[in-house]
């Protein structure tokens, strides 16, 4: 595989600056790349009903006269901010709450309302709030000074303890999110490679400009992307198959994260990996979300070992942080002391406070013992809610790998991105409000992600909400089934 490497000096670029040029450009073009013709439209043509609307409108209603103070709030931030909002996945009308607290699996939003936190920060927050071990270490690095300016042991303590655990790893880089490491490892594939083409898959998501739920971004980095269907190999094998000698790599999620939780399924993985070996492009697996899945995340159960791995989230203890590596003599590209160096610099890439923190919830708190407990968990309480959306006859289906999943609001099996775009929006936004009032808290998309600081009797609760939402609404699921019929 070592012949992969490049040695002819016109195809060598500027890395630093094409790094540069990637991070910061956007192809405002880009959805045109990915047409939506009428026989690929997958939106849903889900029926009408005057229950749901005014059942919505009521749950809106009571939402809105119940945080008076997170709408003022919403009003002042709008002064300085567009939408009163710097993330994206954050916003949802008629206004967002305003969070102004939070302990272990526990919310409490500016109105004083306290909520069972099981959105955890879109995963990332594995740890809960300010678990006792991570703040420990946090401040102790803030006792040693910030900003060291140097290298620092905690760098490497991290990196030995993340290539320990993770057999993907020979050798790993330290970002600050894990869209910098799935830019990074893309960057690495081409010019290792010496090609350009980088083939995704429509649902996925490595990213904020990186970003292909619903079709392409225009916000997305200008990459020269092919589009495969995910969980269809077939299809994909057909639509990469021409350019075999133009593609530099694969980036697959094992389980489509913000694409709904769809879990990809091992022979169309492994196909994948066994296509890149042939071709000789180099397979980048983007663990960002699955890597807590597990003692050694996703990649092992399924049989695959990526040439290029990224993780994120739950690596940082709860500070901002990405990574990105894999073989050896790949990685070693970055070691400045060879020739045709790969450049990559960042100031808080070894920053003290997210390397103590990294270490001690990767070693202390989410060891692999707890990891492997917490996928279990996860997998039982999802088949539980799976269980009641069937016995209460609600056109509700939950997918998802271990502690993380995705309720949907149609029946399953989900299998595919698009079916995602058959959703019932109105019922989506009605469970939503209904957990909220509650005092539950997830994503308004039906993200749903278990932290350590979630007990049985929170799961409990979640789930008996559930039932009882799903029971009251029995007349809606009854006229939805006759207008279907």
């Amino acid at each position: 595989m070592g012949s992969l490497i490049s040695s002819e000096a016109a195809k060598q670029k500027d890395a630093a600056g094409q790094i540069f040029t990637l991070m910061y450009t956007v192809q405002l073009n880009l959805s045109s790349r990915l047409p939506n013709s009428p026989e690929n439209d997958m939106s849903a043509q889900t029926p009408t009903s005057e229950y749901l609307r005014n059942a919505l409108a009521e749950a809106e209603a009571d939402y809105v006269r119940a945080n008076p103070e997170s709408e003022a709030q919403f009003r002042k931030a709008e002064h300085s901010l567009p939408a009163g909002n710097t993330r994206s996945s954050l916003f949802y009308g008629p206004f967002p709450l305003t969070m102004a607290r939070g302990e272990e699996a526990s919310l409490w939003d500016l109105d004083g309302h306290k909520y069972l936190n099981f959105l955890s920060e879109f995963t990332s927050g594995i740890f809960g709030h300010s678990h006792p071990h991570i703040v420990a270490e946090m401040r102790a690095a803030i006792g040693d000074g910030l900003n060291l300016s140097s290298h620092t042991t905690g760098e490497a303590n991290l990196a030995a303890a993340i290539c320990d655990r993770f057999e993907c790893f020979d050798k790993v880089r330290l970002t600050n999110s894990g869209t910098e490491a799935n830019i990074m490892a893309m960057v690495t594939a081409r010019v290792v490679t010496g090609r350009d083409k980088i083939v995704v898959f429509k649902g996925g998501y490595h990213g904020g400009p990186l970003t292909f739920v619903g079709g392409a971004s225009v916000g997305n980095v200008p990459f020269d992307f092919l589009y495969g269907r995910y969980n269809d190999l077939e299809a994909t094998l057909t639509t990469i198959n021409p350019h075999a000698e133009d593609i530099a790599a694969i980036v697959i999620e094992p389980v489509l994260g913000a694409g709904g939780c769809i879990p990809g399924d091992r022979a169309f993985l492994t196909g994948l990996q066994q296509w890149c070996h042939t071709k000789g492009a180099l397979l980048i697996v983007d663990e960002v979300q699955t890597a807590r899945h597990h003692a050694g995340g996703l990649q092992p159960v399924l049989g695959l070992k990526a040439d290029l791995t990224t993780m994120g989230k739950f690596i940082g203890g709860c500070m901002p942080i990405g990574v990105f590596g894999g073989r050896a003599d790949i990685m070693m590209r970055f070691d400045p002391r060879h020739p045709n160096t790969l450049a990559h610099a960042g100031t808080f890439n070894n920053n003290v406070m997210t390397m103590r923190a990294g270490l001690a919830g990767l070693t202390q708190v989410y060891t692999p013992d707890e990891a492997e407990r917490l996928t279990a968990l996860g997998d039982d309480f999802r088949n539980r809610l799976n269980t009641i959306a069937e016995v209460c006859g609600a056109p509700v289906h939950v997918t998802g790998v271990g502690s993380i999943m995705n309720i949907h609001t149609q029946s399953g099996p989900i299998t595919f991105a698009e079916q995602v775009a058959q959703e019932n929006k109105e019922l989506k936004d009605l469970l939503f409000f209904e957990f909220l009032a509650h005092g539950i808290y997830y994503a308004k998309r039906g993200l749903v992600a278990l932290n350590v600081c979630h007990t049985q009797v929170d799961l409990d609760r979640f789930a008996d909400t559930f039932k009882r939402i799903l029971t009251k609404h029995a007349p809606l699921w009854r006229e939805l089934e006759g207008q279907a019929a």
